[in-house]
C-alpha cells in the first residue's frame, strides 16, 4: 500500500569553503630531542597531509597540515610568487594555471612536489634551506615505478639532506591499524578497494603481505566521477553552466554521497 506522506525533500546549499592559509608552526617539545621524531607524509594525489610520528601521549588527533596537492604557478613567475594548496582561496579562476606534481596517481613532476615539499616543511617550523634532521614516511602509489622512487630519494636526500626515508602504501597502512583496531591477529589477509582521485586500486593482501603480481588499477575514481557529474548537469541545466563548478561537483560527491555496501540490493531497491 502507498504511504499517503509525500517524502521529505531536504534542500542543501552549496558551503563554497574558502580556504585559510596554512599557519607556521613551532617544533612541539616531543620533535627537540636528540632522536628527532618522524615527519609522516600522506602525499595523495588530492589532498597532502602531513604530521608527526610521536608516542601515543604526544601524537596529534589529526594531521597538522592538509592542503590541495595542487600550486598555482604561472609561466616565469618566481618561485616565491607560486602558491600552494591552501595559499590558493578559490581554484575555480585560476584552474588553468593549476599544476600538480602527480600523472593520474604517480609523482613525476619534481619540480612541483619540491616546491610542495618546501610549503611542507617551512610549515612545520622547519627550515629547508639547511636540512631536515627527521626522518621521513611518505606514501606512494602501489607498485610505484622504480624510477619515480628514485628520483623522490634524490631529491629528499639531496636537497633537504634527511637522514632517513621509508616508502609505504596509504591503503596498507589503513588495512593494518583497521585490524589492528579490530584485535584481530596478524598475519591479517583480506582484499582491499581503494578509491583515489585519479585511480581506484584493487589490493589482496595474503598472509600479511601485498601480493603485487595480482594487484589491479583502475583509472577511475574521484576525479572522474566529479567531471562526469559536472558534465551531467550542465546538460540538464544549461542556464546554469557558471554555477556548476567543478569544486561543486566534488562537493556533492564528498558530502552527499554514498557506495552501496550491496550493490545489488541497492540496485533493486
Amino acid at each position: 500500500m502507498a504511504s499517503k506522506h509525500p517524502p521529505v525533500c531536504q534542500i542543501f546549499s552549496f558551503k563554497d569553503c574558502k580556504t585559510s592559509l596554512d599557519p607556521i608552526f613551532e617544533l612541539p617539545a616531543h620533535c627537540l630531542t636528540p632522536t628527532a621524531a618522524p615527519i609522516v607524509i600522506d602525499n595523495g594525489s588530492f589532498q597532502t597531509r602531513v604530521g608527526w610520528a610521536a608516542p601515543a601521549a604526544e601524537l596529534d588527533s589529526a594531521p597538522r597540515l592538509i592542503f590541495r596537492s595542487v600550486a598555482a604557478r604561472s609561466r616565469g613567475a618566481a618561485r616565491s610568487e607560486t602558491q600552494i594548496g591552501n595559499d590558493i582561496p578559490n581554484l575555480e579562476p585560476l584552474r588553468w594555471l593549476l599544476k600538480s606534481q602527480f600523472d593520474r596517481n604517480v609523482v613525476v613532476n619534481f619540480e612541483i612536489q619540491e616546491l610542495i615539499l618546501d610549503h611542507v616543511f617551512t610549515h612545520l617550523g622547519l627550515s629547508s634551506e639547511g636540512f631536515v634532521e627527521h626522518p621521513i614516511l611518505m606514501t606512494e602509489a602501489p607498485c610505484n615505478p622504480l624510477h619515480c622512487r628514485q628520483m623522490m630519494s634524490e631529491l629528499l636526500f639531496e636537497c633537504y639532506r634527511v637522514p632517513f626515508v621509508s616508502y609505504g602504501v596509504d591503503s596498507l597502512y589503513s588495512f593494518y591499524h583497521n585490524n589492528n583496531q579490530r584485535n584481530l591477529q596478524p598475519p591479517h589477509t583480506g582484499l582491499i578497494l581503494s578509491s583515489g582521485y585519479h585511480c581506484s586500486h584493487i589490493l589482496p593482501v595474503v598472509d600479511g603481505r601485498l601480493d603485487a603480481v595480482n594487484c589491479k588499477r583502475l583509472n577511475v575514481a574521484g576525479s572522474q566521477a566529479a567531471s562526469y557529474l559536472q558534465r551531467l548537469l550542465q546538460l540538464k541545466y544549461p542556464g546554469h553552466l557558471a554555477a556548476i563548478t567543478l569544486s561543486r561537483m566534488e562537493e556533492l560527491l564528498h558530502e552527499h554521497s554514498y557506495t552501496a555496501v550491496d550493490y545489488h540490493q541497492g540496485t533493486n531497491g
